[in-house]
């Protein structure tokens, strides 16, 4: 068996996991320490939990037993245990055994038994379910392929846990006991169901901080100002449907109640006698840690911590807020902050405003998640300003501002808004990404059904803000930028591009094309319009100018046939004031909302297309195309001279008929769903969710820009998300090669490790020497051109007469490494005598044959020469690369990234997508090249590196691709010991 020192504590084994009721629990290795607890966790368990446990009644532990349940050695017998508050409230345990179920003698013995207890309290929580995907991660990291569990026919709750895990099982019953036998190898459903869970536990959790039925406010301030007494203005200010508490320390003993504000007041949250939800902190940064205690022993199911004093302000800071974040989640809270701005919640049956916003925002359905508390209160400004009230084009469903975010991130309300049917649009300000790999795959999935739309801060100086402990990822910003893209996000700069790019999603439907309609009264706006969707990327009809004297019913017009056309899949209108004698209506405040309830009758009619509005020194046009007017119900004509809609401002706007964004919606597929709405809601997932929805019915808003550039980019942007939508719906499959050699490659890679890291540190990378790297890579149909080495010219000529002529002749030093500008690389060598020739040059010109390394390589068919590259960021995950060889890749930057594992269109697109690919498709009269041996290549190497995580580094340059097939001229391989714990283990919440 294993030897004592191989017994070391597994920390990395650690984990804080969110629950299925949005609470948190701790779950971490038992130790000898913990007889106590265990014994304390014990006598609180039913005696028909323990009978399910035993198979026969056992009311108290023995000494031995106490012994034996916390005394590991971490391999062949593991515990752990489930915490909350420090105490243990289920315990799961596996020991190694051998085919005849006996304890194993043999470390080669692959089966374990594993067994679960869990708190009556706590049952239905999803505790089990958390272990069981913990203890099967241990297990397979100590060599345990398969588990087994013997359980009671009645105990029917824990037979439901393993067989709804996903894994391969086999279920007999014999002597009255069902025996239940599964391969811990994670499947597809296995992968599915663990994310699905932690998806309803994270949006669970989330729900919990947005909708509390009470609050507390603790470090009310005694007098008006101060953050604690803000807080519980806006609180009041906002409506909140709650109970709100003011907490204290410093209130008069003899204070019930506050004044002005007529709130209950204590000087200690226990003097609540009611439930708390949320807690508001606004208390020094050294009174926190008292707050969160008082918080946790009252049961408070989560905090907002508006304190500073944190990561931002140094390296004392920084453990502050470790510390404040541990105490937190030992109490199975979630934490928002510290230096939060605060969050708002505006639907009717809430309406909470626990932020330090002067106002509460209008209710819509876009969600805004910020990590900085002055970019929030610019996106509320902002939103405001461009459509105020209830209902309004720029209407809030819900909103984070989490300061430096210790532990809910923007992760977190992705995967609450991906069911939220409230949320139509999402809107993210990023100044830094904690794990992006994890981010990429929420953002796609979210994507598959609301945009996302992200700017991102600190983008080039590599750092996070002071206040956002995070690790700091390698990944360019270009990378991450491109990842965005293949996820569906979309990416822009500013926030006033958030704000435009978010109210044309959230009140249009999706673009089906991107052919772009033109209309209004100035030739001048209108080319503008036509300018800026060229640089777009759209597709745009030459502009149809109106007369500037044009009224409102030649704009409705104009508009109904431009959207009755088949070939126009989206309208921008432009609009300045009109001037003339013959005006339907004359300059002045009317003029607008003439021309509104002209535009909106229009789109009426075609709901299924976008319309836009640019216009100059026509606010009232813009506020009133985006007032929370009311959808009116159905009516019979009242004659045939209806009031004109300008002369009656207080009706509300004509229905529009439902629009497909707001319709039933089925079942969403794995994939992103081929359907063109903006918005689709997805379907509740659990029993416990509240049920879907009725679908709402939306007056037609249309969003007004006073820049057409900015109308322009924001329609652009709604194009490509489509295009993405409708490509995403297939997005390609993963090809199987009948000729890769996994497992004889994993064996490679195992004993290559074994003989290049026995002193290396973990988690660092070492090169594979030639020889072994070429072989590895032909394990995957990868074969790379052979290369002799070429000390001195009569190594040299034996080489080429072995390779046989022509050939070339390379330097391989570091310095000279794919420079052919230097003249290090010789080519088409015909002969011996011209060989020593050239050697004899090289030599002579760039320096030694020991500083030089020269190589001889055969020649190959001419052709475009390309970089193929794979690398995996320990934030990032692993991504796939490609671009030309030389200046393109190298000083243009051009190079396309792709997420690993890669599909057959992902990869066809990435080819096409470098801004160089033309020479790779016959440009100028060349000859296309073979790009389908080119995507079988990147394919190839995707397959590797998702297949092997110990392989974080594959570089495949120069590949030359001819017009039929291609070569690889040089490969490097790089191994690293994978880490214990990433995106794809089991789910828990980062730690930093």
């Amino acid at each position: 068996m294993q030897t004592p020192p191989e017994h070391a504590y597994p920390t990395h084994w650690e984990a804080d996991v969110v629950l299925r009721d949005g609470g948190t629990a701790r779950i971490r290795p038992i130790t000898p320490d913990d007889a106590e607890r265990l014994v304390s966790f014990y006598e609180q368990v039913s005696d028909e939990s323990k009978y399910y446990r035993f198979f026969a009644p056992y009311p108290r532990l023995s000494d031995r037993d106490v012994h034996r349940f916390t005394h590991h050695d971490y391999i062949d017998r593991v515990g752990l245990a489930a915490t909350v508050g420090g105490e243990f409230i289920a315990t799961v345990r596996y020991d190694r055994i051998n085919d005849q179920g006996l304890p194993a003698k043999d470390p080669d013995d692959d089966q374990a038994e594993v067994a679960f207890l869990v708190q009556d309290a706590h049952q239905g929580r999803g505790v089990a379910s958390a272990l069981l995907e913990h203890i099967a991660a241990v297990a397979r990291e100590r060599g345990i392929r398969r588990f087994a569990a013997e359980v009671l026919p009645a105990n029917s709750k824990m037979i439901k846990v393993f067989t709804d895990a996903g894994y391969t099982h086999k279920r007999t019953f014999e002597d009255g006991v069902v025996r239940l036998e599964f391969d811990l190898e994670p499947t597809e459903q296995s992968m599915a169901v663990m994310r699905g869970r932690e998806q309803r536990a994270e949006a669970r959790s989330v729900q919990r901080l947005l909708a509390p039925g009470s609050v507390a406010v603790i470090g009310t301030g005694r007098a008006p100002g101060g953050l604690g007494r803000t807080a519980l203005r806006s609180l009041l200010d906002s409506g909140f449907t709650g109970r709100v508490h003011a907490v204290n320390h410093a209130f008069p003993e003899d204070l019930r109640r506050l004044d002005p504000e007529d709130v209950p007041a204590v000087r200690a949250l226990r003097e609540v006698t009611d439930p708390v939800d949320l807690a508001v902190i606004a208390v020094p940064a050294d009174s926190v840690p008292e707050a969160i205690r008082d918080c946790g022993e009252h049961g408070v199911q989560g905090v907002l911590v508006l304190s500073s004093g944190y990561a931002e302000a140094g390296p004392d800071g920084r453990e502050r807020q470790r510390a404040l974040l541990r105490q937190a989640r030992s109490y199975g809270m979630r934490l928002i902050g510290p230096n939060a701005f605060g969050l708002i919640n505006t639907a009717p049956d809430v309406r909470l405003n626990a932020s330090l916003a002067p106002r509460m925002p209008g209710a819509g359905h876009i969600g805004l998640f910020t990590q900085s508390g002055a970019i929030g209160i610019a996106l509320l400004s902002g939103l405001h300003a461009r459509g105020p009230g209830d209902g309004g084009i720029a209407g809030v469903s819900a909103f984070v501002s989490a300061g430096n975010r210790a532990d809910v991130s923007g992760n977190d309300l992705l995967q609450y808004w991906y069911e939220d049917p409230d949320t139509d649009v999402v809107i993210l300000y990023l100044e830094s990404i904690g794990n992006p790999r994890k981010f990429a795959r929420l953002a796609r999935r979210t994507a598959a059904v609301k945009p996302v739309v992200v700017a991102k801060g600190a983008r080039h100086n590599g750092t996070a803000p002071p206040g956002h402990a995070v690790p700091t990822v390698r990944v360019p910003d270009s990378t991450v930028a491109a990842l965005m893209r293949q996820a569906g996000v979309i990416r822009v700069d500013t926030v006033t591009e958030l704000i435009d790019a978010g109210l044309l999603l959230a009140s249009q439907p999706l673009p089906a094309g991107p052919r772009i309609a033109i209309l209004g009264n100035s030739e001048s706006l209108a080319l503008l319009a036509y300018d800026a969707c060229l640089t777009e990327g759209l597709r745009p009809q030459r502009p149809r100018v109106l007369a500037s004297a044009a009224t409102p019913d030649d704009f409705r017009a104009a508009l109904a046939e431009a959207l009755a056309a088949d070939g126009c899949d989206a309208v921008v209108v432009t609009a300045i004031p009109w001037v003339g004698e013959g005006a339907a209506v004359s300059p002045g405040g009317s003029e607008g909302a003439a021309l509104a309830d002209a535009l909106r009758t229009a789109a009426t009619a075609h709901p299924q297309k976008p319309v836009t509005v640019v216009h100059l020194a026509m606010d009232d046009l813009a506020q009133t195309l985006a007032a929370p007017a009311q959808p009116a119900e159905p009516q019979a004509p009242d004659g045939d001279n209806p009031e004109p809609a300008a002369a009656r401002p207080t009706d509300p706007a004509p229905a529009p008929p439902p629009a497909p964004a707001r319709a039933p919606r089925p079942p969403a597929p794995t994939g992103p769903p081929p359907t063109l709405t903006a918005r689709q809601t997805p379907p509740v997932r659990d029993a416990e969710a509240d049920p879907p929805r009725r679908p709402r019915r939306e007056p037609l808003r249309i969003p007004a820009y006073p820049a057409a550039e900015r109308a322009v980019r924001s329609l652009a942007e709604a194009v490509r998300y489509a295009a993405w939508r409708r490509e995403a719906a297939d997005p390609g499959r993963v090809p199987e090669y009948d000729d890769i050699q996994e497992a004889q490659a994993g064996a490679d890679i195992e004993r290559l490790l074994d003989r290049l890291t026995p002193d290396v540190p973990s988690g660092r990378s070492v090169p594979v020497p030639p020889q072994d790297a070429e072989a590895l890579l032909a394990r995957y149909g990868i074969h790379t051109l052979p290369v002799l080495p070429a000390p001195d010219p009569d190594t040299a000529v034996r080489a080429a007469a072995r390779l046989g002529y022509p050939v070339a002749l390379k330097t391989t030093a570091p310095h000279l490494r794919h420079r052919p500008d230097l003249g290090g690389v010789r080519l088409d060598i015909a002969g011996e005598a011209e060989l020593r020739r050239t050697y004899a040059e090289l030599t002579d010109f760039l320096g030694s044959p020991e500083e030089l390394r020269p190589v001889v390589q055969s020649m190959v068919p001419r052709g475009v020469d390309t970089v193929v590259r794979a690398a995996i960021d320990p934030a990032a995950g692993a991504v796939l690369s490609f671009g030309l060889a030389g200046a393109p890749s190298q000083l243009l930057g051009d190079i396309a990234h792709r997420l690993i594992p890669a599909t057959d269109r992902e990869v066809a697109e990435q080819i096409r997508s470098i801004r160089a690919a033309p020479l790779l498709f016959g440009w100028r009269g060349s000859q296309p090249v073979d790009t389908a041996a080119l995507a079988e290549l990147l394919l190839r190497v995707s397959r590797l590196v998702d297949d092997h995580p110990e392989v974080v580094g594959v570089d495949l340059e120069p590949v030359v691709v001819a017009a039929h097939g291609l070569s690889v001229l040089g490969a490097t391989v790089r191994l690293a010991r994978p880490p214990a714990t990433t995106d794809l283990g089991p789910r828990r919440l980062p730690v930093y």
